[in-house]
């Protein structure tokens, strides 16, 4: 018995990994969160699959469903959103699971961001512009943020900011990071990222808190802030560039 966590992707239905749904249709258990995950997923699960929302379960509660699976013996597909490495709430679960002997594997999934920065038709890091990006939130009701991390040492750094769970909190951000980045720079929210109700606001840090305002979006949406998402005016690469030697293509040194 081995509970598998996957990451169910961004929203859309077909943006799982084949891994991913392979394993669903394997597994005689299915744990999701209904609120997040799209229902389209479980139609890969097995005929008389026992499908569970944990949705409205506490910790505990998931705990006594993977202990219950082991011991009758059937594999869990634990579904979550997004990709497991960031924001998924994991390290919890694995905490327990290691206390019971209970094995588990780990599949990534498509992230929000990498969904939003399609939405956006762009890349985050471009040549000479932005070469990092920083991954973030902000504190709030379920946990505060370390004492170091702040937007303001992130901002510091010019790199291309993501910052999920914190569309609340946009008026703030931007307070922040103008004196960084300054008013022009731009600015995207993409709202519910690869779905049918995707949505995607443009702007920059002068503009895009009142476009949030005006668009009533109050969750599910990620903030994106740099001058990668306009660049126009940049080097090419040296990936392709007919000059640049690399291993499998001879050039100029």
């Amino acid at each position: 018995m081995t509970v598998h966590f996957i990451g169910a992707g961004p929203g859309a239905a077909d943006l799982i990994t084949l891994r991913g749904r392979d394993l669903i249709a394997r597994s005689p258990v299915c744990l999701h969160a209904g609120s997040i995950i799209p229902r389209d997923l479980l139609q890969h699960c097995p005929r008389d699959a026992r499908i569970i929302d944990t949705a409205s379960l506490s910790l505990d509660e998931i705990e006594a469903e993977f202990v219950s699976a082991h011991a009758a013996g059937h594999d869990v597909a634990r579904l979550q959103s997004g990709d497991l490495s960031i924001y998924s709430a994991l390290a919890e679960q694995l905490r327990r699971l290691d206390r019971h002997g209970i094995p588990y594997t780990l599949t990534p999934g498509v992230p929000a961001f990498a969904a939003a920065a399609a939405a956006l038709q762009c890349e985050l890091t471009v040549p000479e512009i932005a070469q990092s990006v920083v991954l973030t939130r902000v504190g709030g009701r379920a946990s505060r943020m370390p004492e170091k991390e702040t937007l303001t040492s992130f901002a510091a750094s010019g790199a291309t900011l993501v910052l999920h769970l914190a569309i609340h909190a946009v008026e703030r951000i931007v307070g922040e990071l103008v004196p960084f980045y300054g008013a022009a720079c731009p600015a995207a929210v993409v709202v519910q990222a690869s779905t049918s109700e995707e949505r995607v606001l443009r702007g920059t840090l002068a503009d895009i808190a009142a476009k949030v305002a005006a668009a009533r979006v109050e969750r599910t949406a990620l903030i994106i802030v740099g001058p990668a998402l306009t660049a126009d005016h940049f080097r090419d690469s040296a990936l392709y560039d007919p000059d640049y030697r690399r291993r499998f293509r001879g050039g100029a040194i």
